[in-house]
């Protein structure tokens, strides 16, 4: 595979993203026995990563082709805690995506209880190694496609 390439794996017709599960760990607890809410960030990366692989975009694939994509902002409301030795299940859906920008959206619950613990969304742009914004659109139209196929297959 050419430096400039990415292998884009296949996708269902109908598209079914399953949701990520994340077993909370006790070295995430806070002093008041609670997961820090900074961990939240951090799963709903892990979460992004999941979303990417399961409609075959592999994150390591894009940034061996020079594509990065840093978060642009966070936005997180805590509706419930979290503690040591839960499940949750976050749900990401991607809420906006032009080829340039790609909206997520996340919902998490906990999987016993289905009570919802938290709320949030994060935005990301596509910059080259050098730091230049680049249209998936323009440049690479068969990601373009998977980003676009997944978000029409969610709503």
């Amino acid at each position: 595979m050419a430096k400039q390439e990415i292998e884009v794996a296949g996708i269902p017709e109908e598209i079914k993203i399953k949701p990520y599960e994340r077993h909370a760990k006790y070295y995430e607890t806070d002093q008041m026995g609670i997961i820090h809410h900074s961990n939240y960030v951090k799963w709903m990366e892990e979460a992004r990563m999941d979303l990417m692989d399961q409609i075959g975009l592999n994150y390591k694939q894009m940034e061996d082709i020079e594509i990065i994509s840093p978060v642009l902002s966070i936005n997180v409301e805590y509706v419930s805690m979290v503690h040591f030795d839960d499940v949750v299940v976050i749900e990401t859906k991607i809420k906006k995506y032009n080829g340039i920008k790609l909206e997520l959206e996340y919902t998490i619950t906990d999987k016993e209880t289905g009570e919802l613990r938290t709320r949030a969304s994060s935005s990301h742009c596509f910059l080259n190694r050098a730091g230049k914004p680049i249209s998936l659109k323009r440049n690479y139209p068969e990601i373009d496609t998977k980003f676009f196929e997944t978000k029409e297959g969610q709503n």
